[in-house]
């Protein structure tokens, strides 16, 4: 086996002189055992039991403000002298593989040679990464961590100033948003908060195959429970408002004045309070039907929570209670893996260890929470709807998911637009990269794949004839466009938000008009417009035009 002077609190000579630090004088101690430095244990790191509900708040209206983006004070989990050590201890030789090659590539004078040990090097690290993903679930030390959300192998391989801007990125999740560093994405799976991506399979732990079979259907009985929730307080919403406005409505018919000479008579109905009993003979008629439809979707309720109850009792029967295993964060990981090859794409930087040579993003570039979760409010402020689905004509705000990887990617990109069990409620998923030439680019790309294929699953086979998928399609072939349809689509969407609304017009004046429709404005954006240009202006007036003929 290779020398091991790097793994222990001191760093290899050649190493240090490679990063030009100075090597730390070695304490006159007795050595201590690294035997067990590359084998399968790793007693730092012992399972915990939390969990969670993941499940979207419907009620909430928009992000919250976020008013510190970095901590004032830096942690110091940086300066441990043992910090390489400790992140690769426990991983067996997989670990002692990735330490041989980066010392080679460290150590290459030609740039053939480095490149070969570079290339060598990517799919290692990343068999290596995989072993810590599987121990996400559990507690892991700081160095661990720090290299699933960062790809930190090293904190020397950073100067001092980006290593002091890392120190202080806000390390817990105080905003209760579903945006996830990639350490706290996988133990969400493995404790069960959230469930594998759609394309995989989750790997259970279970006694017969009968829980097995009946995991599906149990998965869609909760899809229905979800879902006649919503439409539950749904109905509930509508009833209370229309009841309160009932209410407002009948005490204007109670009011009269005296009539003249009879100060203890009251006047007759006058001509408005008179329409008001129309409209109050309406609003009724439709609380008699929100009434009906309420009892209908109670009984739906009902009925899948029984479903639910039945299932579980049955799968308990058969074996107990059914529990994500550890290959369902190893599945997970494998997805994660292939998102950021997405992310990178062909011609990009798949190298996944940070390091100074190829971090080169400003502050409010790096893809931490409080930026993401900053550009998604400033999405939502132009893009009123761009994190809606209707459902049963029901508008629900619903944001995805987001899992940020660590990867010197350009691009965001949707992996799916919700849960095939349960189309209503569930969450999309979308992946940004952490250290992006343009985190606001990587993010509206990231939303304008999740704008196309949530528009695309809505209209299912018809995708190329309704809605904004349809409309593009038409526009697309009409203009006898190349390439890839949703890249293109993509690329007009960040157009759309970027310059369209800002008054620049860089649209076609045909797709100008779909996009006004399918993916409006918010009505102060509208406001400002419409005063730039004629061409606004006329788009205004469509909306009014539609808004009157009840076609909108």
């Amino acid at each position: 086996m290779a020398d091991n002077n790097m793994f222990q609190g001191e760093m290899d000579p050649e190493l240090a002189a490679l990063l030009g630090v100075e090597p730390q004088p070695q304490a006159v101690e007795e050595t201590p055992d690294y035997t067990h430095l590359f084998s399968d244990e790793d007693s730092e790191e012992a399972q915990d039991d939390e969990g969670g509900n993941a499940e979207p708040d419907l009620i909430s209206a928009g992000f919250p403000e976020i008013t510190k983006r970095l901590e004032e004070t830096p942690h110091n989990a940086f300066d441990d002298p043992n910090y390489y050590k400790t992140a690769l201890s426990g991983e067996g030789d997989i670990a002692q593989r990735v330490h041989g090659l980066m010392q080679k590539y460290l150590n290459a004078k030609d740039p053939k040679d480095k490149g070969v040990f570079r290339q060598q090097l990517i799919p290692a690290f990343w068999e290596f990464l995989s072993g810590v993903a599987k121990k996400a679930p559990g507690k892991l030390s700081d160095p661990k961590k720090y290299l699933l959300r960062f790809g930190m192998l090293h904190p020397t391989f950073l100067n001092s100033e980006i290593r002091t801007l890392f120190s202080r990125i806000i390390v817990e999740n105080t905003l209760d948003q579903p945006v996830y560093y990639l350490d706290e994405w996988l133990k969400a799976v493995g404790t069960g908060m959230i469930k594998n991506s759609s394309t995989d399979e989750v790997k259970v732990s279970a006694k017969g195959s009968k829980s097995t079979q009946l995991m599906p259907l149990l998965e869609k009985a909760q899809g229905k429970l979800d879902g006649s929730r919503v439409m539950l307080k749904t109905k509930d919403q509508e009833r209370t408002a229309m009841e309160a406005s009932l209410l407002e409505r009948i005490s204007h018919i109670a009011e009269h004045s005296p009539v003249s000479g009879l100060p203890d008579v009251q006047s007759c109905y006058n001509e408005g309070q008179k329409r008001i009993f129309i409209e109050v003979q309406d609003m009724m008629k439709t609380l008699i039907k929100i009434d009906r439809e309420q009892d209908l979707y109670i009984k739906d309720f009902q009925q899948a929570e029984e479903d639910v109850r039945s299932l579980q009792a049955k799968i308990e029967e058969d074996g107990g209670a059914v529990e994500v295993d550890v290959g369902a964060v190893a599945t997970e990981f494998d997805t994660v893996r292939q998102e950021a090859k997405m992310t990178v794409g062909r011609q990009g930087n798949h190298f996944p260890i940070l390091t100074s040579d190829y971090f080169h993003c400003m502050p409010d570039d790096v893809a931490t929470r409080e930026n993401v979760i900053s550009l998604l409010a400033w999405i939502e402020s132009i893009d009123v709807e761009a994190f809606c689905r209707v459902y049963k004509n029901r508008l629900n705000r619903i944001v995805p998911y987001v899992t940020l990887l660590p990867t010197y990617g350009d691009v965001g990109m949707c992996w799916e637009p919700f849960d095939r069990h349960n189309r209503a409620t569930s969450r999309g998923r979308i992946a940004v990269p952490m250290y992006p030439r343009s985190l606001k680019i990587a993010v509206l790309y990231a939303v304008g794949d999740l704008r196309w294929q949530v528009a695309k699953e809505k209209a299912s086979f018809y995708w190329m004839e309704e809605g904004i998928t349809g409309n593009y399609y038409q526009w697309f072939t009409k203009m006898k466009m190349k390439g890839d349809l949703k890249e293109s689509f993509i690329e007009d969407y960040i157009l759309w938000m970027t310059k369209e609304s800002e008054g620049t017009q860089k649209l076609d004046k045909e797709l100008r008009g779909a996009f006004w429709r399918h993916m409006p404005f918010a009505q102060s954006v509208k406001d400002k417009l419409k005063t730039r240009n004629f061409v606004y202006q006329e788009l205004c007036q469509r909306d009014a035009n539609r808004a009157m003929s009840d076609g909108y």
